[in-house]
């Protein structure tokens, strides 16, 4: 048994792991502070996610093995020529939150100290960006004020740009129970009406980008009634014009005036508020004003680093935080140290007896991959991230990649759009395999452990990072592991403190490794004055005087505004049960089964007008990309808006990557992409064949449309074409790599459908069900035919009698599905924690449990909503 950290989304929950003969046993561990044993579905399937199958074993050179020391000689080599040639910042580092903080800080320490470069930056630029920058403005440092537990002690929590239900469930959790054992409010500020939005109080449904006029309405009202905390603005510098500047915002909300009212009546009212924001707020051409606009109310009235109360950044990364730690953007130096201070400079200099110096910013994300595109930036090392997939404009960022002289991709496997056009492919451990550590959204710095053998040659990115530097030539990368990698990081941090920043870990400085390998989680600072590990009840900051600052902001609208040839708002975001580019959680099938392929929700009327169906299929373009997405209908998304979520990639919905149809327009002061606000046109998608495609192992469709999965048996695949294949026998064989294989074969010539089965040594090694419109199965009971031996029935598109058919997925933790949740709701059970008892859907992770409220209340509805569709 051994405590580590899960390494999904940024509340940083810790796990209890056990190997079992086919991987490993996950359970919540009662005794990390951040979620006291609970785990969410992405966790509770964490033990599926691991073993060998995809896994990149062997460094590879032009897509040829080799050792580690050919691979490795090449890499330091090609950066070592490229730096004398034409300078250090004609080479890039691009990192992830998914890393270890001692990996993150020995790229820093490279790239910064010995490179000479800046040019290192992280996928957490296009996360938390806008938040790093308004906490800096507003406190003088990165600061999150607050902790979890303010969560417990809050009286309302508002979350804007938050569908915390879906993509931090735990903190959900958290909110829940104080609903029910305190009596928390819940508002919602988001335009979409989200599985989160259902359960609160009151949900502002406001127009995209409008979150600044919103917070600024709110701070004009609290000056208006009095309510400004006097004794504590005399820490505060800029209050007067932060309020002036809200006063003259008249820009248009698109909340209704008294929905607006009700939300700043609470608000003013309610001593105990956290606000938590998250992406909806950061990502965003004016992010950080967002931020600030929040900041600015908490700091009127002086609602902060107090118990239950103060704004709240939560991260979407498992070690965004840790990066930001040791300086992971390219604009920040180790230990919350300021790049553009020089005397931060010579002494991170001197301590890291850094031979090159970088003495001003580097390139933000976006800038970054167009400076690799036009030739600026000529060798680039990527880890742990799938830029090709995930960036705005990602077909130019693809096309940018392609084209670099010098590709390095250090990772778990080569299937990812990203690592397909490496010239150098580093085979990484992945999360169970390696040692290190990962902070949370509250401060809290935790291990990750290793339960179970990297295979091959995998290799933790510390050390690869460390024999490439050793390679150049440089002094000071040869730690013998991570533990004197952490002592040297808290040491640095000693300095930091110093200087009087909030990052000083360095009590931590001279741990042992065996302590380190006990380490408990620990929040910091360690000061007795910060009350509860909170920050800024005593009104000192980080600034230089040692004054917080309310910044005056005034609305702007988003970069791109709807016209006649992209009528649509295009916001991005995530689903429930999947990460990221679904490289870890595509791997478990129940994660699958909930929302298994790329969607585009879209208003009723607005579906009307396009002319598109709902469940068919639609071209959603923009001036930069295109994408082919199922559609849903949805009153979860106003007029003219649309939704649709970025995980799916060219290796599992070739025509699903979302972020192609994203601008590249950015935050001037943080630098982070406007992934909220694209403008799309929408139109049919002209398929006239349809199928979906069940096999027992894996298989590549090469249709117009596909978007595969994996499932309990095997791999699921629905496929859409402009035309229908002229031999459909001869396509199945094709299609599953089974050209020996007997095929049997039923028609309904009446509807154009075909039915075959693909026998395989007794065995159904295939299944193929076509026709010219979206085909209505039982899918989770055909895909449980996958590998079975043939039966009467087995071409059935329906469940057999003696297989109840479960319907989609809700509850990814128990894997209930909709039918057995509405029979259990007809049959009595009235409310979800009826419907927990009668089936358990519902009764762990609770993400699930705002759909399945609607599910129970479409029962006794006479019109159900078309968001139930949606789910």
């Amino acid at each position: 048994m051994t405590r580590s950290t899960c390494p999904y989304c940024g509340v940083g929950c810790g796990v209890i792991l056990t190997p079992v003969a086919n991987g490993i046993r996950v359970k919540g561990d009662p005794d990390h502070p951040a979620n006291h044993g609970r785990l969410c579905s992405k966790g509770t399937a964490l033990g599926e996610t691991v073993g060998l199958s995809g896994r990149l074993t062997t460094p590879l050179v032009k897509g040829v093995e080799t050792n580690w020391d050919a691979a490795l000689d090449l890499v330091a080599a090609r950066f070592r020529d490229t730096i004398a040639r034409h300078g250090p910042d004609s080479v890039a580092f691009y990192l992830s939150g998914q890393m270890l903080t001692e990996d993150y800080y020995v790229a820093n320490k490279l790239m910064k100290g010995f490179i000479g470069s800046a040019n290192v930056d992280t996928n957490s630029r296009l996360c938390m960006a806008s938040t790093v920058a308004g906490h800096t403005r507003a406190f003088g440092a990165d600061t999150v004020p607050g902790t979890y537990e303010d969560l417990d002690q809050a009286d309302l929590v508002v979350l804007v740009g938050s569908n915390l239900a879906w993509c931090h469930p735990v903190l959900w959790q958290r909110v829940e129970a104080a609903k029910t054992t305190r009596g928390t409010k819940i508002v919602v500020i988001d335009p979409r009406r989200s599985v989160t939005a259902d359960a609160a109080d009151l949900h502002l449904p406001l127009s995209p980008g409008a979150d600044v006029a919103v917070f600024n309405r709110l701070l004009a009202a609290i000056a208006d009634r009095g309510l400004t905390d006097a004794g504590y603005l005399t820490h505060i510098e800029g209050a007067e014009a932060a309020v002036a500047a809200a006063r003259a915002d008249l820009a248009e909300t698109g909340v209704a005036a008294a929905l607006l009212d009700r939300f700043i009546d609470l608000w003013c009212a309610t001593p105990r508020v956290v606000t938590v924001f998250s992406q909806g707020v950061n990502q965003s051409t004016s992010g950080t004003d967002k931020v600030n606009a929040i900041l600015n109310c908490h700091l009127a009235t002086g609602r902060i680093g107090r118990p239950g109360m103060g704004p709240f950044s939560v991260t979407g990364q498992p070690n965004a935080m840790g990066g930001r730690e040791v300086g992971g953007l390219a604009n920040q130096l180790a230990c919350h140290l300021a790049l553009e201070n020089p005397d931060h400079r010579r002494a991170v200099g001197r301590f890291w007896n850094a031979t090159r110096m970088a003495d001003r910013p580097g390139l933000k994300a976006v800038d970054l991959f167009r400076a690799v595109g036009d030739g600026r930036i000529k060798a680039l090392w990527i880890i742990h991230t799938n830029p090709a997939v995930t960036l705005p404009e990602a077909d130019a960022v693809r096309a940018a990649i392609a084209g670099c002289d010098f590709i390095v991709v250090s990772d778990v496997t080569g299937a990812t759009d990203t690592a397909r056009l490496a010239h150098v492919l580093l085979p990484a451990a992945a999360w169970a395999e390696k040692s290190g550590t990962v902070t949370n959204s509250d401060r809290t710095i935790s291990r990750q452990r290793q339960v179970i053998a990297a295979p091959g040659q995998a290799r933790p990115d510390w050390w690869m990072l460390a024999q490439v530097a050793q390679r150049m030539g440089f002094a000071g990368f040869d730690w013998p592991g991570p533990a004197a990698i952490f002592r040297e990081h808290a040491a640095l941090s000693g300095i930091a403190g110093r200087f009087g920043r909030d990052f000083d870990i360095s009590g931590k400085a001279r741990i042992s490794d065996a302590a380190y390998e006990v380490m408990d989680p620990f929040r910091w600072p360690f000061t007795a004055q910060r009350q509860g590990g909170r920050f800024f009840a005593d009104g000192l900051f980080f600034t230089p005087d040692r004054r917080g600052r309310m910044v005056a902001v005034t609305s702007r609208p988003p970069a791109a505004m709807p016209s006649e040839k992209r009528p649509l708002r295009l916001n991005t975001g995530r689903i429930r049960d999947q990460w990221h580019t679904m490289t870890r959680t595509e791997r478990a099938a129940r994660l699958n089964r909930h929302l298994g392929e790329p969607f585009i929700d879209l208003h009723p009327a607005d579906a009307l007008q396009l002319g598109v169906a709902p469940f068919g299929l639609a071209e959603v373009t923009s001036d930069h990309g295109r994408a082919v997405l199922r559609v849903v209908l949805t009153d979860r998304v106003g007029r003219g808006q649309a939704f649709a979520p970025m995980h799916w990639s060219g290796e599992t919905a070739p025509t699903g990557r979302v972020d192609a149809l994203v601008p590249g327009a950015l935050d001037p002061v943080s630098g982070q992409p406007e992934l909220k606000a694209a403008t799309v046109s929408v139109v049919p998608f002209p398929a006239r064949w349809f199928a979906f495609a069940a096999s027992a192992h894996e298989f590549t469709p090469g249709s117009a449309y596909w978007a595969r999965r994996v499932t309990e048996s095997g791999y699921a695949a629905e496929l859409a074409d402009l035309t229908a294949p002229p031999d459909i026998e001869a396509f199945a064989r094709r299609l599953f790599d089974l050209p020996e294989a007997q095929v049997i074969r039923s028609d309904d010539h009446a509807r154009g459908l075909a039915t075959l089965a693909l026998v395989d040594r007794g065995r159904i090694g295939a299944l193929l069900f076509s026709g010219p419109a979206p085909v209505a199965l039982a899918r989770d009971a055909i895909i449980a035919r996958s590998g079975a031996p043939v039966l009467p029935g087995s071409l059935a598109p329906r469940a057999r009698a003696d297989q109840p058919d479960n319907g989609p997925v809700v509850c990814a933790c128990t894997g209930i599905g909709r039918n057995r949740i509405t029979a259990a709701a007809q049959a009595g059970a009235c409310d979800v924690a009826a419907i927990a008892r009668a089936t358990g859907a519902g009764s762990n992770c609770g993400a699930c449990r705002p759909e399945i409220a609607a599910l129970v209340a479409a029962i006794s509805s006479p019109t159900p909503s078309p968001a139930i569709a949606a789910e």
